[in-house]
């Protein structure tokens, strides 16, 4: 069998500890709703890029900033024992590490409140530390659990030393027209492409609309998730609609995150963008089928085997 070619990827992010409870419905607003299981998962969107990277035979370095706590520690310990490197995890004396609070119903769906502690101290000084790890890695990953002037930083030297930048834009919020125009690639769910380009997503033309929008203002290749409708990917003249995989849903926490990090690896394969875009499909079809962030998230033999 030949050997994959794998080149580096580099995320950049947040660390969380989750805290989930499931129960029968998410509570509505002075609600109390007795839960059934609880349990910790380690989380954080980056994190959670990292482990799918990781578990799906990618090369990865991660850089994020955890306290100096327990949950920081062991946060450290198991991205080790996953095989990221973790040379420039960055440890804050004075905030304590993120923790996510996380309900999930019998359906799946989930509502997220994150206290961000010591992500939100990831700082551009922070990164001219780490200039030259991004200048090893071919793919950067980032999301939006961290300041945005450090994404906005590690895209702009990212882009200067000619790196392919992936962003996935959540939690969704407005970006600049001088981020998006540094980015190679990203990967918005609906919500998050309807706030980027003013545009609303109801169907599928719409959608193509919202992307044509976004790769205005900048952006190489634009992929919406659309959830259970699988993922548009526009890259003119190429405009496609990735199909889902039919799947019963029990918890879709990391579903983007895991997709995110299987494009990475897709990509970082020399995959052309629809074959990565697949892989990613089938990658975050295997997430929701289980419970929890990391934990959810699938190796390569089980994604390779999906079908």
């Amino acid at each position: 069998m030949k050997k994959r070619q794998s080149f580096k990827i580099l995320v950049v992010g947040s660390s969380n500890t989750d805290m989930v409870i499931q129960t029968k419905h998410l509570p509505r607003a002075g609600e109390t709703v007795i839960g059934g299981t609880f349990f910790m998962n380690p989380g954080g969107k980056g994190a959670n890029q990292a482990v799918a990277i990781a578990r799906l035979g990618g090369k990865v370095s991660f850089i994020c900033k955890t306290g100096s706590d327990i949950f920081g520690h062991q946060s450290q310990q198991l991205f080790e024992e996953e095989g990221i490197d973790t040379s420039y995890i960055f440890s804050d004396s004075r905030n304590p590490s993120g923790v996510a609070l996380i309900t999930v119903d019998e359906r799946g769906e989930n509502c997220i409140a994150v206290a961000s502690g010591a992500n939100a101290n990831l700082l551009p000084a922070d990164l001219a530390y780490a200039e030259e790890v991004i200048g090893q890695a071919d793919f950067i990953l980032m999301q939006l659990e961290v300041p945005i002037e450090t994404v906005e930083y590690v895209a702009k030297i990212a882009y200067e030393k000619g790196k392919r930048v992936i962003l996935n834009p959540a939690p969704a919020r407005p970006l600049s027209k001088k981020l998006l125009s540094h980015l190679s690639i990203i990967t918005p769910n609906e919500t998050e492409a309807e706030i980027i380009s003013g545009v609303k997503i109801t169907d599928l033309h719409s959608a193509e609309k919202a992307a044509c929008v976004i790769a205005g203002l900048g952006v190489e290749q634009v992929i919406i998730t659309l959830g259970a409708k699988g993922a548009l990917v526009y890259n003119p003249p190429q405009v496609e609609l990735v199909p889902a995989y039919r799947v019963e849903a029990v918890d879709t926490t990391a579903a983007g995150d895991v997709f995110n990090g299987a494009l990475a690896v897709a990509l970082s394969e020399s995959r052309t963008l629809i074959d990565a875009v697949r892989f990613a499909c089938k990658a975050s079809a295997i997430s929701v089928t289980r419970v929890g962030a990391q934990s959810s998230t699938p190796y390569r033999n089980e994604v390779d085997l999906f079908s």
